[in-house]
């Protein structure tokens, strides 16, 4: 195992060049990475699952996400290396571990586009009812990649309009809604009011099994905010830039989602929130402010095309620098202008099967998917928190007071958020609907296990590099 006196002495642990995201870039990446289609379409299984507990659910969950990124973000900011969080977990924890966490992420990644891929073809039915998911899904997919082979400061602009679009939309649905409470306007505005928060079933109308359940859906949600990682080390700054995206997730969590719900949950009661669309446009289709629901129906489709542009990048980027340390296959390495246009361009290959599956079952494959996305989502989550604890093994006091972003509550916070992933494992134990993602999930990690075994062992962890195209 990688002791941290050698992690922090590699020469791999230099500072990556400058690749042209400045620190508005990485802040915006950061603030869009949480919105996506988990808020404004998975939401609404959530409150289904949970009724109105489910803020009680995205508060949890936020804090795990808080202090994952935290963890990360120390590391990053004291070792700002390409591959981030899987690098991290092969200096910190051994060969094996960063050899899963990267593929994980890759896993993860490829899933979590799927999903997105399908909230689009789904969005899409508001003006195109009669049109089939799967065609919306490859126009998606063909956007995205073109986005992906652009430069990198072409991505940073992109996701810098698209966040800007979804918080802009976001911010005047929270202000919209509070007026329309304030102002009881709808066609019902007795059904308006914080009484829809306990009216119907109380706070916990299905128990606390009900919001145990939702637990997968909002952890869901937070998926891929681990990305200010990946994306912090192509700042020019990544010093100043990773501290100030994460000091933004309490933020974003309270007012993209707490709040966000809140008012959602006020506004309609909890069981009228059926899922066919965005919970954001149907408030508004709701009081027929039908303009409003096309308007908000655009923003959903901008989020979701944020997301697998973010996704592509964030996967990219880590099996790029895998296939460098030997964990990848070679070619995976090369790469023009910084971009690794072979890795992208077999990633968006596997997301084919994205078109495929709204072919052939479009009215499930997004449970499919999101159920199997949480399972390498809190994977991933696992293997940052344990490489962020194996970091400070042997760290003196004095060591850890200079550390210049350590992270807040050590090591209760890292405690309290692995126990929380654990307990996340033994939800899909312990439910049915989730056994099929969580023999998928442990197949692929079982799989990907075996073949380090067989041939990867020997190639990772020696410190040899493949040089990219750039170098």
């Amino acid at each position: 195992m990688t002791n941290r006196a050698e992690a922090e002495s590699s020469p791999q642990s230099a500072v990556v060049k400058s690749h042209g995201l400045r620190v508005r870039h990485i802040h915006f990446i950061a603030l869009g990475s949480a919105i996506g289609t988990g808020l404004f379409y998975g939401s609404a299984e959530a409150i289904q699952a949970a009724g109105p507990s489910v803020l009680l659910v995205y508060l949890l969950g936020g804090a795990v996400v808080y202090f994952m990124l935290r963890g990360l973000g120390e590391m990053a900011v004291r070792m700002p290396i390409s591959g981030s969080f899987a690098e991290y977990a092969r200096r910190f924890l051994g060969g094996w571990a960063g050899y899963i966490t990267g593929w994980a992420y890759a896993f993860e990644m490829v899933i979590v586009c799927l999903a997105d891929l399908t909230a689009i073809g789904i969005y899409m039915q508001f003006w195109f009812p009669h049109s089939p998911q799967w065609v919306w899904v490859g126009v998606t997919l063909l956007i995205v990649g073109a986005a992906n082979l652009a430069s990198v400061r072409w991505f940073g602009e992109l996701e810098f309009v698209f966040t800007l679009i979804k918080v802009t939309a976001v911010v005047a649905m929270i202000a919209g809604g509070a007026a329309i409470l304030i102002l009881g306007l709808g066609s019902d505005p007795g059904q308006l009011g914080p009484a829809n928060l306990w009216n119907d079933g109380g706070f916990f109308p299905h128990g606390p099994g009900g919001m145990i359940s939702a637990f997968i859906l909002v952890l869901f949600a937070f998926g891929g905010t681990e990305i200010i990682g990946v994306a912090g080390t192509e700042a020019d700054e990544p010093e100043k830039a990773i501290p100030k995206a994460v000091n933004t997730v309490p933020v974003r969590i309270l007012l993209f989602y707490v709040l966000a719900i809140l008012v959602i949950l006020m506004i309609n009661p909890w069981r009228l929130i059926d899922g066919e669309q965005s919970p954001f446009v149907q408030i508004f289709d709701t009081l027929g402010v039908n303009w409003a629901a096309a308007l908000l129906n655009i923003v959903v489709v901008t989020a979701a095309l944020s997301a697998i542009n973010a996704d592509l990048f964030g996967a990219g980027r880590v099996i790029a620098s895998m296939a460098r340390q030997g964990a990848a296959p070679r070619a995976m390495a090369r790469t023009f202008k910084n971009i690794p246009v072979i890795t992208t361009i077999s990633l968006i290959a596997v997301m084919v099967i994205g078109v495929a599956l709204n072919y052939v079952l479009p009215d499930r494959v997004f449970t499919i998917v999101a159920s199997l996305a949480t399972f390498a989502t809190v994977f991933v989550w696992l293997m940052i928190l344990l490489a962020h604890l194996a970091s400070r093994r042997g760290m003196t006091r004095d060591e850890a007071a200079r550390l210049r972003f350590p992270v807040p509550l050590w090591p209760y916070g890292q405690y309290f958020s692995i126990a929380f992933i654990l307990f996340t494992f033994g939800i899909m134990v312990w439910q049915p609907e989730y056994h099929t993602a969580l023999y998928v999930g442990v197949g692929f990690i079982a799989v990907m296990s075996a073949i380090y075994a067989a041939v990867g062992r020997r190639r990772v962890c020696d410190g040899a590099t493949v040089p990219n195209d750039d170098a």
